[in-house]
């Protein structure tokens, strides 16, 4: 059972502290580099603008991809995409910005560019890339997960910064997630938010009932 699953008006520092790298693994489903890439990303980021797990958007955080540490981010941070706390940025960059709203204090953790997960375990590149070739028998598929293991617990006995760039960064915050009314598609007739909202023929639509007009550009 994940730890942070109690009353708001109960939650203290041990609570959050008390969430571990097997709560987030198992609501990731697996342990590989990536989710611990995020999940000592998240540790660093609470503590760098000294605060708590999220309780109702007090602090915020960019991710800079889709890939697995934002899950770690997610369980570690309280910042998910219902609560409009994480944003995410298409950068295809394993980077990190955690903003405290009241203090105003911002950092951002970037990956190292000469940090090579797999060099920890000298073992594994050969094995993934058959993973990558698609020529990975079964047992080299179970090898990879095991050895995906030992990289995790390698990392997260390392130093943060020999895995991130760690700066303290000035951004203009977003607002918290603001409530619209919401309409009825004059197409389809499936309720849409009204900052969706597109006018089409002089109805208003939604976005995928909304017809393009492109002249290339």
């Amino acid at each position: 059972m994940i730890t942070f699953l109690v009353s708001v008006k109960t939650m203290t520092k041990t609570d959050y502290e008390n969430i571990t790298f097997d709560d987030v693994a198992r609501f990731h489903g697996h342990v590989c580099p990536g989710l611990t890439i995020g999940y000592i990303a998240g540790k660093a980021g609470l503590e760098k603008i000294e605060s708590l797990r999220d309780v109702d958007e007090q602090i915020l955080v960019i991710v800079e991809n889709d890939a697995c540490g934002v899950d770690a981010i997610q369980v570690l941070t309280g910042c998910t995409l219902g609560k409009g706390n994480l944003i995410f940025k298409d950068y295809a960059k394993q980077a990190f910005t955690f903003v405290c709203r009241e203090s105003g204090k911002a950092v951002r953790l970037a990956l190292r560019a000469d940090f090579d997960s797999g060099k920890l375990v000298p073992e594994f590149p050969a094995v993934n890339e058959k993973i990558i070739n698609k020529t990975a028998t079964p047992d080299d598929i179970k090898k990879a997960r095991e050895l995906k293991m030992k990289i995790s617990d390698k990392m997260r006995e390392l130093p943060v910064e020999d895995i991130f760039n760690i700066t303290f960064v000035d951004i203009e915050i977003p607002e918290k997630a603001r409530l619209f009314n919401s309409y009825k598609c004059d197409k389809c007739g499936e309720m849409v938010a009204e900052s969706r909202t597109r006018v089409n023929n002089g109805k208003y639509v939604c976005i995928p009932c909304n017809e393009e007009y492109t002249r290339g550009w």
